[in-house]
């Protein structure tokens, strides 16, 4: 078991020599709350900001040492000392602003989920593979430390092949009334459960899906003026019989909320919880080994998107969370919320993914 848990390198990483400057746009509250602070935490160059809103970038460079407020997204793209573009909008407006940085010959980070449909994440893919920049998406819980772990063990081959990925998420989404997530259609499939759906997707790498199945719905606990669904499932099968099962309790009651995992292979398993709990251990041969966890999702995620696309950069390669690689995300979770609206018929994903 040592060999396998042994100098086990989870938390985000940094190229030894490459600072480029960053540029973010947006800066909502996802921004404040995760990127910033992750950012300062790495000590990385944040040139600048831009947001449409004036009031929500008040505060930002004493608070966080931003170089400059930009009065326009021209002007930020102008800028000669911005190599990296953070884009933190909503992904209905993110296509167009995503073509601009890169035309601009800027890298980009972009916001989950990289777009509302497959061909326009497959246009800006494109894009960026035609100009010779790295075009990266924040799916930031690939390095929530539980999960890192996961991957990491699985890498090894700690529990042979993967037969069975399953998770729950304990929580309530209380919050939700009265913010624009409570507009979105199938808000936990497609907003929310596509961190779930992105790290399946990696633990699951190789194998062929058939089809996915998925259905959400009001919870009986849900405010009458609440509008987004609560309640969600989502199941994942694959051409070998490995099956996948995300289960969005919605509504759920408990002071211990937190997103249990179980990964189940031919020689072992991986057991966790992220944002609420967080844990994660391995067994193996009858013995379990519970990781000594630093770190937490909201700082280590969004650090570990920027740092692995920094790495690209500096190493000329494609990074991990690569647009690219995300297609097959955003084709599972598109192919989820159809079968929500056919209430939970089985439906193929798109092809070329």
């Amino acid at each position: 078991m040592h060999s396998l848990t042994a100098d086990l390198l989870y938390q985000p990483r940094l190229p030894d020599a490459y600072r480029p400057g960053i540029g973010i746009i947006g800066c909502g509250g996802i921004v404040r709350h995760a990127h910033l602070p992750a950012y300062a935490t790495l000590g990385l160059n944040i040139v600048g900001i831009y947001d449409p809103n004036p009031a929500a970038t008040a505060g930002v460079q004493e608070e966080f040492g931003v170089g400059t407020v930009f009065g326009s997204l021209e002007d930020l793209l102008a800028d000669p000392a911005i190599a990296i573009v953070d884009i933190a909008t909503h992904a209905a407006v993110r296509a167009p602003i995503v073509h601009a940085a890169l035309a601009a010959g800027k890298h980009v980070l972009a916001q989950k989920p990289l777009a509302p449909d497959l061909a326009a994440a497959r246009g800006m893919v494109e894009d960026a593979a035609r100009r010779g920049l790295k075009l990266a998406v924040n799916q930031n819980g690939r390095w929530a430390p539980p999960w890192r772990v996961a991957t990491l063990l699985l890498e090894r081959g700690a529990i042979g092949d993967v037969i069975a990925v399953t998770h729950l998420f304990e929580k309530k989404f209380g919050w939700i009334p009265g913010t624009p997530f409570d507009d979105l259609d199938h808000y936990p499939i497609y907003d929310y459960a596509i961190h779930w759906i992105d790290i399946t997707r990696c633990w699951l790498d190789g194998k062929r899906v058939v089809d996915v199945r998925a259905r959400d719905y009001r919870t009986p606990n849900q405010p009458p003026h609440s509008k987004a669904t609560w309640g969600a499932w989502v199941e994942i099968a694959y051409a070998d019989g490995t099956n996948a099962m995300i289960r969005s309790i919605g509504g759920a009651e408990t002071a211990r909320q937190g997103h249990l995992f179980w990964v189940h292979g031919t020689a072992g398993t991986i057991r966790g919880s992220v944002l609420g709990n967080d844990f994660v251990e391995l067994e193996r041969n009858g013995d379990i080994h519970r990781f000594d966890l630093d770190g937490h999702w909201s700082n280590d995620g969004f650090a570990g998107t920027m740092g692995e696309l920094m790495g690209a950069i500096a190493e000329g390669r494609e990074p991990f969370n690569s647009a690219r690689h995300n297609l097959l995300t955003l084709a599972l979770t598109f192919a989820a919320c159809r079968s929500a609206d056919a209430d939970g018929g089985a439906v193929a994903i798109e092809e070329g993914t």
